[in-house]
């Protein structure tokens, strides 16, 4: 589970709900008829801009941005060093002993164990990222989407409310309760918008770019290997993938691992 994601819209709605409960009951921001506007209205408006498995593949996706399962960069690398060293010393067959968590390049190792040419490895493989890259970059569209609507959909929902509200104005007393029901859909269409449907395509977004980086690393090292490319090489090819920072710092650490160890005459 990402933290960040659970921990940051939990936190942004215990503000608002506080802020709320300050100043008042609860209750006074509930309104059944301003829900069903902004919700189910916003739900209807991005069905129409995409087509059915677009729109049902985005609730898949939107899994994505809870959860914080992928390799990290400077963990993975090691993984292909360790497969280009086997292979290199015990020929590629010598890989099936290798356990692989990475499902991209679990498929790469396979094509490599089954003698594919370094042209269908490529082709292959890049056809797999790029459709992985595109259903998430659909998913992430979709909840854009959403946020954009959402706030147009309260502000028609305001609109609707002020109409009514207008319509019956020979009580006095009922403009100030039916103009904040007219409102509620305003602040529901800004809520749905800013707090749920653009940071989880912000971070959709993010995984997107975190999974391609991923799965280059993968096709990159596959094809060195396939092509035979010495495993030091490799190493320093693929770390081209990590900032300068973190490989100042796993320098650092194979010095201290290389002082640490003893020294023979």
């Amino acid at each position: 589970m990402d933290i960040a994601t659970l921990g940051g819209l939990l936190g942004a709605f215990a503000v608002v709900i506080v802020a709320i409960l300050l100043g008042g009951p609860l209750g006074l921001f509930v309104d059944a008829p301003s829900l069903f506007i902004v919700f189910g209205g916003t739900l209807m408006v991005v069905l129409t801009k995409f087509n059915l498995s677009q729109f049902l593949g985005a609730f898949g996706v939107a899994a994505n941005a809870f959860k914080s399962k992928l390799d990290k960069p400077e963990d993975l690398i090691p993984q292909v060093v360790e497969m280009a060293t086997v292979a290199r010393k015990e020929g590629v067959l010598a890989l099936e002993n290798i356990e692989v968590t990475n499902p991209f390049l679990q498929s790469g190792m396979s094509m490599l164990i089954d003698g594919s040419s370094a042209e269908e490895m490529r082709q292959l493989l890049s056809k797999d990222l790029k459709e992985i890259s595109d259903r998430h970059r659909w998913g992430a569209m979709v909840f854009s989407a959403g946020a954009d609507v959402a706030p147009a959909m309260g502000m028609i929902g305001t609109l609707v409310g002020l109409v009514q509200m207008l319509a019956n104005m020979e009580d006095p007393k009922t403009i100030g309760p039916s103009m904040a029901v007219a409102l509620l859909t305003t602040l529901y269409g800004a809520v749905l918008a800013n707090m749920v449907l653009m940071p989880v395509a912000d971070k959709l977004t993010l995984r997107r770019s975190e999974e391609v980086k991923l799965n280059s690393i993968c096709l990159d090292g596959v094809l060195a290997i396939q092509e035979g490319q010495h495993p030091r090489v490799l190493e320093s090819l693929l770390k081209l993938y990590i900032t300068p920072k973190q490989r100042n710092l796993e320098k650092k650490s194979d010095d201290k691992q290389a002082e640490a160890q003893p020294q023979t005459a």
